[in-house]
């Protein structure tokens, strides 16, 4: 009997280790699961994100080689495109006949119609560039070297005219043509240029438009433009003036040359730079402080100021009609306005 108790005692003994090795063993098998299943989901994503990383590169690279070659694509034209094309073909043609029209009129001596009434030839007009915002500059000059009302009358009996010269604003008939109408009926000592913009970036037309104007206006011997921080000694320039009447094709100033600013965005840029060459050197010209040009060469910018060539600065497009002429230089130091010259016959305001 105690055999028998002893052996079922152990067959219990060795179920019951069995089965806490079997629960164990399980127990490890069920916690590595998730592990392993962590694993493989990560390799997933992985793999997924570098999918779909790869993908929007490509279409980064395609849609950029796309925008590179739109451009490159041949447009079709429709009709309405191909009527437009011929209408500003046909519209620029005509704007050349014009203006070879214009210039064939001018040089067979018609639209003159401006000049004034009296017969008088002046010995010069002086022009006094301004802006819309310079009346207390105006108002400066008037009570300096530049005469009013009975002194002015004299003046021009002398056969001096001397006007601030002005464009119109880009709005016409707005505020500011209309101050400059009224002060022009108080004082009478403007010349308006009708067809120009006064703006900054049209300055360098405003030559062309000014020597045009004013040999329309007057019958003179020369044709002067002062900047409008200047002020003149007029018996000093009208001596100078006088000791040059009669000449022809005369071109006056203080003569000068100098590098061709080649780099965007610094000051006296030119955008046609690459016009004057390797050495990119300004040609000789006179300064646009001051510059005087006979009759004769104002009446050339008169006759072809609609194919004339304004570059970045009004001096240098003067120079640059000058060039094809056979104009005479006259390179005068007393009219160095920058100079230390005792003599000099205008100065810096």
């Amino acid at each position: 009997m105690e055999t028998l108790a002893s052996a079922m005692k152990n067959d219990r003994r060795s179920r019951s280790h069995t089965r806490l090795f079997s629960y164990s063993s399980s127990s490890s098998q069920s916690s590595k699961a998730p592990l392993v299943l962590g694993f493989i989901s990560c390799l997933a994503w992985l793999y997924v994100a570098g999918r779909l990383w790869q993908d929007a590169g490509n279409r980064m690279l395609l849609s950029s080689l796309l925008r590179e070659n739109s451009g490159n694509r041949p447009r079709v034209l429709t009709v309405e495109d191909k009527l437009m094309n011929l209408g500003c073909k046909e519209i620029g043609r005509r704007i050349v006949e014009a203006e070879m029209e214009l210039t064939l009129a001018k040089s067979l001596g018609f639209l003159r119609q401006n000049r004034s009434s009296s017969d008088q030839k002046f010995l010069a007009v002086i022009g006094v560039y301004t802006g819309f915002g310079s009346r207390l500059k105006r108002n400066i000059f008037r009570g300096s070297w530049m005469p009013r009302g009975d002194a002015m009358k004299k003046l021009e009996e002398r056969g001096i005219i001397i006007r601030f010269v002005i464009g119109r604003s880009a709005n016409r008939g707005d505020s500011l043509d209309r101050i400059i109408d009224e002060e022009n009926r108080q004082t009478k000592d403007f010349l308006i240029l009708e067809s120009h913009e006064e703006a900054q970036e049209e300055l360098p037309k405003k030559a062309k438009f000014f020597f045009s104007t004013a040999f329309d206006t007057w019958d003179a011997e020369f044709y002067v433009k002062v900047d409008d921080n200047i002020n003149l000694d007029l018996d000093g320039l009208i001596e100078i003036l006088e000791s040059h009447r009669g000449g022809h094709g005369t071109y006056m100033g203080c003569m000068k040359s100098g590098a061709v600013i080649t780099e965007e965005g610094k000051q006296w840029y030119e955008p046609d730079w690459w016009k004057f060459g390797d050495s990119k050197s300004y040609f000789r010209h006179a300064s646009g402080s001051l510059l005087i040009l006979s009759r004769s060469l104002a009446q050339y910018i008169n006759i072809n100021s609609a194919s004339l060539q304004a570059y970045a600065h009004d001096d240098i497009s003067v120079g640059s009609w000058m060039m094809g002429l056979n104009s005479t230089y006259v390179d005068d130091d007393r009219l160095c306005c920058g100079s230390s010259r005792q003599e000099k016959v205008c100065s810096v305001a």
